[in-house]
């Protein structure tokens, strides 16, 4: 088993945020900081671990990159190349001190110089900045060579020196862009392909050759997710994890991925898991990098400390280093509106440590103290216990605090940094205000572009969350999964539970969040639609004239304005012509219009009816299933439910709806499909209590067919199945089944498996259904 890292020394010296790292040798690390210096540590003789600074540059900007030239006849001791917002590269060896002169000083960007990386021969450096500049430099000449075209203006903010001809640049278009650096016209360079992503791309590095998900590339998100992709522009992963802004990515000799990001954690991938979690006593972790020979990784954080981290026992620090880190870690303060609206009463107290693990490594649990005070812990796999992670301090509009600015009382005054370089700006918010109007004022004020003004608006809504004006903390919008509390025959906190069979609604799974210009699900659509177009899959892609047709749908589910008749055959084509891999949205899209009447009544000769149809797309023949189609097809037979004229498409088909649950739950002699998803699995069971419903309120299904569903939720609630929302809604599936006529459920082992159900939950709805079921199972 590989040994988690440990801190192993901790760089002190620095002045303010560490906005890049380097790790070119085993002992020597090179640091940037906002405080307009660059670094050189060197490690020290003896132990514990320690690094000794040299100050090789100090400037009037910040310092945001750093790049290490390897060694070479002409530079036996290499050269450091740093960039920062004073726009110009400058060239040290790491020998030099900061009263010495450069070597080299580039020029050519007009803003922030953010990133930097060396060709692995050697032979080139590439540079982004905040100009919408991506140039290649010519080593030899120390000037510019070529120019990466493209970026249109908008800030490139990572890039990746491939290799000897290939250049990879990621932007805050949302775009990745790869180059050719042989193929140029009068020295620019157009994209040989781009690849177009759902967010601004804030970092990218290579991914190691014996990946076992066989992507060249990962990129990660201000939307927090890293994913990983082949050069050809095929999305073959995606690493879910991080809650904020991930700023950094790096890859160890190990095949492992490292990220860093604004959850103030440190990520170690293995394949698509997350197997470490370091969080920091920081605001942001802004950049982490490894040394390649020693798998060590370094990383920078906006508390001004750069610190090592190792698995190799003879370079751990000491005890007393690394409890003063762990008690930095469990000192330091959350802010409130970082983890969301909290209902204190709700929350465990300290037991909860003790009796309770976490389902994966980096999962947050929200701890109510005896003193009062709310504490954040994280759960390590590897050491399969919570990790206190700090305190959580109350957001000011929620304990009636004011905050003075300019004469008068506010709720908040948030700090804004429009811009590195320029003091934050001030942003008063009484909770009692629109969003968007002080927005607008805070823009005018400043003088700043309405362009800004949807992000500063979402940056007020998110830092308020939690916060509201005498009320309670709303519990949240609708869940995407069709899991909330929406449905609850029963209630745990009631002490007698009301009668809840037979159930007598048909269920659904319909919701979703469509509000905003980029709903997930549809951004994905048109993102994988742009990849197919530039990968020359333009067969199946959509055009113009349909990309409007799609958002008209959009606008029908948002509203309550009429199916757009001419959608359908699009929601046809992406999923069934799209392949398997990239057709979850296009599932997603057709479970939210099942419900409609104009939907259920589809039919084509090739394609059947749209039951025909989810069960084929989600599961098609020679492929292997994916847990997520399969859930999405289930959720679109639930959804059929909704309408009369669905119905009638099950009851005719009632023999394919039972049949595919077989399949699912493994009944069928296969293997099963997302046995522990509990997102398969609850909509499994909905689907199952809806044909329930259907056989108890309609008189339809034959017996057989009863009987096997009576034995597919004997699956569901078989020893090992102990989700209480999953045993809640078969054992409501059954008790509803058990309570239409003729169900020839004899010589089952009912009685049983209702017991062994309710023994597995500790909720009181579960334990009050399992008791009705059982009055009405045959003995």
């Amino acid at each position: 088993m590989v040994a988690d890292f440990k801190l192993s020394a901790q760089l002190v010296g620095h002045e303010s945020d560490v906005r890049a790292v380097a790790f070119p040798s085993p002992d020597v690390v090179l640091s940037a900081s906002r405080d307009c210096t660059l670094r050189v540590w060197r490690r020290a003789q003896g132990s514990p671990p320690n690094f000794d600074a040299t100050l090789l540059s100090r400037g009037s900007e910040y310092v945001n990159s750093v790049v290490f030239l390897p060694p070479s006849e002409d530079h036996p001791n290499g050269l450091v190349i740093s960039g920062g917002k004073d726009t110009i590269i400058e060239v040290k060896p790491p020998t030099a001190t900061s009263s010495d002169n450069a070597d080299r000083l580039l020029v050519g960007h007009a803003h922030n110089v953010c990133t930097l990386d060396v060709a692995p021969d050697g032979t080139y450096l590439v540079s982004g900045g905040w100009d919408g500049q991506a140039r290649v430099w010519n080593l030899t000449k120390w000037e510019t060579e070529l120019m990466l075209g493209g970026h249109e203006g908008m800030a490139v903010w990572n890039v990746i020196a491939f290799d000897e001809h290939t250049v990879i640049t990621g932007c805050a278009d949302k775009s990745i862009r790869i180059f050719d650096l042989r193929k140029s016209t009068a020295g620019e360079v157009a994209p040989r392909s781009t690849i177009y992503t759902p967010d601004v791309v804030r970092a990218l590095c290579r991914v190691p050759k014996d990946h076992p998900s066989g992507a060249d590339i990962a990129s990660a998100s201000n939307d927090g997710t890293l994913r990983l992709w082949k050069l050809n522009g095929q999305q073959v992963g995606e690493l879910h994890g991080h809650d904020s802004f991930v700023y950094s990515l790096t890859s160890l000799p190990s095949g492992e991925l490292v990220s860093a990001g604004e959850d103030r954690t440190v990520r170690i991938w293995r394949g698509t898991e997350c197997v470490q979690t370091i969080t920091h006593p920081a605001i942001s972790v802004w950049t982490v990098a490894a040394n390649p020979e020693t798998g060590d990784i370094v990383t920078g954080a906006s508390d001004g400390v750069a610190r090592v981290f190792t698995r190799r026992s003879d370079a751990i620090a000491d005890q007393a280093t690394l409890k003063e880190f762990e008690d930095s870690v469990k000192s330091s303060s959350i802010p409130q509106q970082q983890v969301g609206g909290i209902n204190k009463e709700k929350l465990p107290g300290p037991e909860f440590l003790t009796s309770k693990s976490g389902t994966k490594d980096g999962q947050v649990q929200m701890i109510n103290e005896a003193n009062g005070s709310v504490t954040a812990h994280t759960w390590s796999s590897s050491q399969q216990q919570w990790i206190n992670v700090g305190t959580v301090v109350d957001a000011v509009g929620s304990t009636g605090k004011k905050v003075e600015f300019n004469g008068q009382s506010y709720d908040f005054v948030f700090d804004v940094d429009i811009e590195d370089g320029k003091p934050a700006l001030k942003l008063p918010y009484n909770l009692s205000e629109n969003p968007y109007e002080r927005a607008t004022k805070f823009l005018g004020d400043n003088e700043l572009p309405l362009s800004y003004l949807d992000s500063v608006a979402n940056f007020i809504t998110e830092n308020t969350k939690g916060a509201t004006l005498g009320q309670p903390a709303p519990s949240g919008g609708p869940d995407p999964h069709g899991t909330e509390s929406r449905y609850r025959p029963g209630d745990a906190d009631e002490p007698q539970q009301p009668k809840v069979l037979p159930q007598k609604e048909y269920l659904n799974i319909s919701a979703a969040k469509y509000e905003g210009k980029f709903h997930p699900m549809f951004n994905k659509i048109l993102t994988i639609n742009k990849n197919m177009v530039s990968s020359g899959r333009k067969d199946a892609a959509f055009n113009p004239d349909e990309e409007s047709v799609l958002r008209a749908l959009r606008e029908s589910l948002e509203t309550s304005k009429p199916f757009p008749s001419k959608a359908l055959p699009l929601v046809v084509r992406l999923v069934t012509q799209w392949p398997y891999a990239d057709r979850l949205p296009g599932l997603d899209l057709l479970r939210c219009v099942a419900k409609y009447p104009l939907a259920a009544d589809f039919s084509d000769p090739v394609h059947g009816s749209l039951l025909d149809l989810a069960i084929a797309a989600s599961v098609p023949a020679g492929e292997p299933p994916s847990d997520n189609a399969a859930m999405m097809g289930l959720r679109t037979l639930a959804n059929l439910f909704a309408s009369a004229n669905g119905r009638s498409v099950v009851s005719a088909q009632a023999e394919k709806v039972v049949a595919f649950l077989e399949r699912v739950t493994g009944v069928s002699g296969d293997a099963p499909i997302g046995p522990s998803n509990r997102n398969v699995l609850v909509a499994a069971t909905t689907v199952a209590v809806n044909l329930a419903v259907l056989a108890h309120r309609e008189r339809l299904l034959s017996p057989e067919q009863r009987r096997r569903l009576t034995i597919i939720l004997g699956a569901f609630l078989h020893k090992d199945q102990s989700d209480s929302e999953v045993l809640y809604r078969a054992l409501v599936a059954l008790g509803t089944l058990l309570a239409a006529s003729s169900v020839p459920a004899a010589n089952l082992g009912v009685p049983a498996w209702i017991q062994a159900a309710a023994a597995r939950s500790s909720e009181d709805r579960v334990k009050g259904v399992a008791a009705e079921c059982f009055k009405l199972a045959p003995r």
